[in-house]
């Protein structure tokens, strides 16, 4: 006989599908359980579309059965009317008895109340199950709504000896640290989050496009600092690929934090997740100024003996792997 995790750990599964896809709004995952199987699954569709509770629900054909089912879900279901109606309507609609869920939402909009208009109806509600997992899974989401501010995750390779660029080169474009397998894996990630940033003198440097090639996905929103206006528009970031936004002394204050600024302006324009790149001044002065939750750091197999070093992080490394001749380690802030 399964148990409510064995369930939920499936809704975190398929709720990987949305990734990318689904933002601003969460990437929920669901399933609906008869008689001990499941008879169904749903995910959060691309933002604007159904949420996960109401695909997993409409893709049954024998509706009846609901009334003997239970629901599993990551995400307290909603309890506004947003992009689409709320989801605890639906639930209520057609008498499903009962319903598991991974961890309360924290948006002022949701924040308990699809929870207690389940239980004023008559429905069981069961919070809690997995929930530091889910809360894991939902970080974007979370993070976007209590710090109100972006997801910030922090990108970059360096050399075996702590370099993250060379001393000179001769041509304007990256001087390749990693394999192609991380460099896929860095459009992977470009596709998975809402928007990148990178500062004045990577442009210049290495004239980075900044979107997803190597990887089947959306551009994310381009976002550069160029506090004198330095850069003009034949630079790939200005490409028509993806839309851009500068950052200039016109609405930035240089004089302050920058990094809460621009967390700031992003949180405004609704964007709950940005991949950091680079720079080593731009990504230091993110870390400087303790906005951020997440490195990625590759460390290749090659040394360039002298250079622009690599940024100094304190942080605590969850994971290390391998990909071909390359080291990947991820760090979250203390």
């Amino acid at each position: 006989m399964q148990n409510h995790e064995f369930y939920i750990k499936r809704c975190l599964q398929i709720a990987e599908n949305g990734l990318g896809f689904t933002r601003p709004n969460p990437m929920v995952g669901a399933v609906i359980v008869h008689d001990k199987k499941i008879i169904s699954e749903g995910f959060t569709s691309t933002y604007g579309g159904n949420h996960a509770e109401v695909n997993a629900i409409n893709s049954i054909k024998d509706k009846s059965l609901l009334e003997k089912s239970t629901l599993y879900v990551t995400l307290e279901p909603c309890s506004h009317h947003g992009k689409t109606p709320p989801c605890s309507d639906l639930i209520l609609k057609h008498k499903i008895p009962e319903v598991i869920i991974g961890c309360v939402d924290d948006n002022p909009e949701v924040a308990g109340k699809g929870i207690a208009k389940l239980k004023a109806s008559g429905c069981k509600v069961t919070v809690g199950v997995l929930e530091a997992e889910c809360k894991t899974h939902h970080k974007r989401f979370f993070t976007f709504h209590n710090k109100k501010r972006p997801y910030i995750i922090l990108k970059w390779a360096e050399t075996k000896d702590g370099f993250i660029a060379p001393e000179t080169k001769n041509e304007k474009k990256p001087v390749w640290i990693t394999n192609p397998y991380s460099r896929q894996l860095v459009h992977k990630w470009r596709a998975e989050e809402q928007a990148i940033l990178v500062g004045t003198n990577t442009v210049l440097e290495d004239n980075p496009s900044l979107t997803v090639r190597d990887w089947d996905g959306e551009n994310p929103t381009r976002v550069v600092i160029d506090r004198t206006s330095k850069l003009n528009l034949n630079f790939n970031v200005f490409s028509d690929e993806a839309k851009t936004t500068r950052l200039t002394e016109l609405n930035i204050d240089f004089n302050k934090p920058i990094a809460v600024q621009v967390a700031n302006m992003l949180y405004q324009s609704n964007i709950n997740s940005i991949i950091i790149e680079g720079g080593a001044k731009t990504l230091q002065t993110f870390i400087d100024e303790g906005l951020w939750d997440e490195a990625r750091v590759f460390i290749g197999d090659i040394d360039f003996k002298n250079g622009t070093k690599a940024p100094t992080l304190n942080g605590k490394q969850i994971t290390e792997s391998k990909i071909k001749n390359d080291t990947l380690r991820i760090y979250v802030k203390d």
